[in-house]
Order: structure tokens, then C-alpha cells, then sequence
């Protein structure tokens, strides 16, 4: 099983739509893809046609067991349109999780666990993360085996970026090993100065870890959501499709592994 957590500490740079696509596009190539949305807003969860104001049996009801066992970790999960493609969906209720847990013991674990216990059901997992610091992200960061940060091509982003740098410093000291990480720019518009400068400003400082592409602004992605399908599936020949589909190889092992080097 190959997990990743998809994350940044600001909002609206591309992140559900980067896990959906990957998961998509995992789905697409035959292999059987778990989504789970950590994120209260549950926009991975409406993508997919579930409510996350009214569902029943979310991340929220996982976080309420007090042991987590295969027969309960398996009916919060459901279908997607997609064949080979599951979720694990979101409840806004889990914005509550930090306040109810407090302090018990072993909450930053409960994904890592639970991912255990279905390591045979599936070979892939993408974890969308909140865009906050607090028991959900600590849960994602401390399960995936690679972080992949999405970064919109704009000055503001790059704050964002800043933020979470800090808290993976933060998750490593407490893993006490170094989580792999690759930082993808977003929403590349190359008719723009602000994308280039930006795509600029992120090689000067993150180079060793950026991706060596980027993902382009594309309107189809807003069309594929509006159909509840991820893009791959929806217009496979799509620009977005074609630069994800190379973002996959690479984090796969199938591109340049000097993108994918641990800190």
C-alpha cells in the first residue's frame, strides 16, 4: 500500500482537486485507490455526490471508537463513481475532533491504524488534508509515506507554504524520520508575469524539492467537478490530466527520483 497526504496551510491551491485527479488517475491505471477526505469542509466528499452537512458514517464516526477493528472501519466507506475508486468521506462535525479528543493518548495514530488493517484491500491512498494545524493533519502527515504540497502560482501561496514547512519540521522531530516531500505549483497561467515569478521564488528556495513541471490553469477541472467524476476520467486528454498523469509517474518512482528526495 502507497500513501500519500495531500496538504498546504492555505486554502484554494489546488488540493482537492490535486487528490482527486491522483486518485482518478490510480484508479484508471487498474489499481484499487482508497480517498480519504480529513477535511471538514468535505470537499473531496461533495465531489463525489455525498453531503457532508447530513452523512452518516464518516471519519467522524472513526475517530469515535474506542478500538479500531476491520469490521468497523469498512462500512464508513463508499463508492464512487469511479470504478476502483473508494472514499472515505468527511463530516463537518470532525471541525469538533480537537475540542472532544483534548489530550487522549494515541489519537495522532488513528488513520496510520486504520490503514493498517485495510493494507490488503487496497494498493493506493490519498489522504486530502485540512488546511489547518490539529489532530487531522497530524493524523495524515503521520500516515503517508510521501507529503505532496500544492502550491498556487501566486505571492500569497507561497505564505501558506511557509507555514507548513514549519509544521513538517515539527511532525519529523516527532516521527524522529525524515517525511519525503514534493512541493507541485498549481494554476500555472504562463500569459501571467505574477505565475512566473512565483515558479521563480519557489526554485530559488525549494528547488531541490520542487516538482519539475507544474500544473496548468485548466477550466476543464470545474467541468469535471460539476459532473462528479475526476478529470481523468472526464476528459482524459485534457492538459491538467496529461501534467497530473506525469506528477503520478514521478511520485511512483517512474520519473527523476532527485524530485522525490527526503530532507
Amino acid at each position: 500500500m502507497r500513501i500519500w497526504s495531500v496538504a498546504n496551510q492555505k486554502g484554494g491551491v489546488g488540493k482537492t482537486t490535486t487528490a482527486v485527479t491522483l486518485g482518478g488517475l490510480c484508479a484508471l491505471r487498474g489499481e484499487r485507490t482508497l480517498l480519504i477526505d480529513l477535511d471538514p469542509h468535505g470537499s473531496v466528499t461533495a465531489y463525489f455526490g455525498y453531503d457532508p452537512e447530513s452523512i452518516d458514517n464518516s471519519v467522524y464516526d472513526l475517530f469515535q471508537l474506542n478500538k479500531i477493528q476491520t469490521d468497523q472501519v469498512r462500512p464508513l466507506i463508499r463508492e464512487t463513481s469511479v470504478e476502483q475508486l473508494h472514499i472515505l468521506p468527511a463530516s463537518t462535525a470532525m471541525a469538533t475532533l480537537d475540542r472532544q479528543l483534548g489530550s487522549r493518548d494515541g489519537m495522532g495514530l488513528m488513520i496510520a491504524q486504520t490503514l493498517k488493517l485495510l493494507s490488503e484491500d487496497y494498493e493506493q491512498v490519498v489522504i486530502d488534508c485540512p488546511p489547518m494545524l490539529g489532530v487531522l493533519m497530524i493524523n495524515a502527515l503521520a500516515a503517508c509515506q510521501q507529503l505532496v504540497i500544492p502550491v498556487q502560482t501566486e505571492f500569497l501561496a507561497t505564505k501558506g507554504l511557509e507555514r507548513m514547512m514549519r509544521t513538517l519540521n515539527m511532525i519529523e522531530r516527532s516521527r524522529h524520520e525524515p517525511l519525503p516531500y514534493m512541493i507541485i505549483p498549481t494554476m500555472f497561467d504562463r500569459r501571467t508575469r505574477a505565475s512566473w515569478d512565483t515558479l521563480g521564488v519557489l526554485q530559488q528556495h525549494f528547488g531541490q524539492y520542487l516538482w519539475s513541471s507544474y500544473i496548468p490553469i485548466d477550466t476543464n477541472f470545474r467541468e469535471a467537478s460539476r459532473a462528479g467524476k475526476p478529470l481523468c476520467h472526464f476528459m482524459p486528454s485534457s492538459r491538467g490530466v496529461q501534467a497530473y498523469r506525469e506528477l503520478l509517474q514521478q511520485l511512483c518512482g517512474e520519473g527523476d527520483a532527485r524530485q522525490v528526495a527526503a530532507l
